[in-house]
């Protein structure tokens, strides 16, 4: 093989000292080892890498190309040998996490700082999941951890799940909705004459779930929240929001609150995560998540007041 990765490094140190004294140097080499080398290289490939400008040593375009495409090979390199160490060490290469639309993001982000603050190089990658679809991401494998999965936890072996609370849930609907001027308690005769806005439940292979309806409903069907909370601001439906969600239109106006005969109130959420997985960076989320200062944040920020 005529290009190694040592001769990469060896061009690179070069090219960024600019000169094959300053990189003998750095290398701790001699100098004429480096020419030799780099002859050898030129010779193998059958053109020149670079051009001699008095003491400086400057990169022929040919010779750019080869080290640009290099470097990406150097660091490629680089990144595979810290994963393979991160393995080695317990440390998973990447934990995906499954937030469930329940559970506000801005609590996880002061764990994502105090989790790079250990600087042991695992990538997070976050996804956003309703209803079902937290426990499907979990058993279909697009999550290692889910944090607020809803409902009840399904029995399945293959899970470990842990309690986190519940989420408290409001049935609301703009103040010019026709519900919005009937008595209290409103019925499910009455709700059935009106849309519903709801969540698409995101799983992919378990049941579908819907929460908050009734039979014979239309339903406006919305990708997540934000959508649903400006969808029912508009007047396009009535439905059940997260208090945390719903409580700054309500302060101004935008959404009134009423009672129906089968209010849900309160959402129980889960911590879950698949019972073969032992890596230590979902060790690291599950301690801080289910100890008591997190699980405190979450409740006063998911809780009526």
């Amino acid at each position: 093989m005529k290009l190694t990765l040592d001769a990469l490094l060896m061009l690179d140190a070069i090219d960024t000292a600019g000169s094959f004294a300053a990189a003998a140097r750095q290398l701790h080499r001699v100098p004429s080892a480096l020419t030799h080398a780099v002859r050898r290289l030129e010779d193998d490939l059958g053109y020149a890498i670079f051009e001699r400008v008095g003491r400086r040593a400057l990169l022929t375009p040919a010779g750019r190309s080869l080290l640009t495409d290099g470097r990406q090979l150097l660091a490629a390199a680089d990144a595979l040998e810290c994963r393979a160490k991160r393995v080695a060490t317990g440390w998973e290469v990447e934990l995906r996490i499954a937030l469930n639309a329940l559970v506000p993001f801005a609590l996880m982000l002061p764990l994502i700082r105090d989790f790079d603050a250990a600087n042991h190089g695992t990538r997070l990658r976050f996804s956003g999941e309703v209803l079902a679809g937290s426990w499907d991401a979990l058993g279909a494998g697009r999550a290692d951890l889910v944090v607020g999965a809803s409902g009840e936890a399904p029995r399945d072996t293959r899970f470990v799940s842990r309690p986190l609370g519940e989420a408290a849930m409001i049935f609301c609907m703009a103040p010019d909705h026709p519900l919005a001027a009937l008595p209290e308690p409103l019925s499910a005769q009455e709700l059935s004459q009106h849309r519903a806005v709801v969540l698409a439940d995101t799983t992919r292979t378990m049941q579908a779930r819907s929460a908050g309806m009734v039979i014979g409903q239309d339903t406006l069907v919305v990708p997540d929240h934000h959508a649903k909370l400006e969808a029912q601001i508009a007047g396009l439906g009535v439905g059940h929001l997260p208090y945390f969600l719903a409580a700054e239109a309500l302060a101004d106006g935008r959404l009134v609150r009423r009672q129906t005969d089968a209010s849900r109130l309160q959402e129980p959420l889960h911590l879950a995560w698949r019972r073969d997985h032992d890596g230590r960076a979902l060790q690291w989320f599950v301690e801080r998540l289910t100890a008591a200062p997190w699980q405190a944040q979450l409740a006063q920020a998911v809780r009526l007041p």
